[in-house]
């Protein structure tokens, strides 16, 4: 867009886009690689995994490493406004907690480590 014979040049922002990927914010990271390092600390995991998509982050936990994992979390912001945008799964598949707060959906993991200490 133009302003004018000499005028200044204005130039409109494009709209903003969905991020590319979705990721893991720092404190987010911070307190999941906390857990993780606890349930290594236990002996319940060995290894983990994550991987970052257009549609979702996902944070897996293993026993071993050729195994299905034992645990895997998923942030989808696109569900941030209905069942909450982060969801953990156990060994089969099954949703175990699904919530708005990462710390109300780590809950069960966090639970089951007090009782192996």
């Amino acid at each position: 867009m133009r302003a004018g014979a000499g005028g200044p040049n204005i130039i409109a922002f494009p709209a903003s886009r969905p991020p590319l990927q979705v990721g893991f914010e720092r404190a987010e990271l911070a307190r999941i690689l906390d857990l993780y390092g606890r349930m290594v600390a236990a002996g319940e995991w060995r290894d983990y995994a994550m991987q970052f998509g257009r549609d979702c982050a996902s944070f897996a936990a293993f026993r071993r490493t050729a195994e299905v994992p034992q645990m895997r979390l998923e942030k989808r912001p696109a569900l941030r406004q209905r069942q909450g945008m982060w969801a953990l799964f156990g060994e089969q598949g099954q949703v175990l907690k699904r919530g708005h707060e990462l710390a109300g959906v780590l809950a069960p993991i966090e639970r089951r480590l007090v009782k192996l200490v």
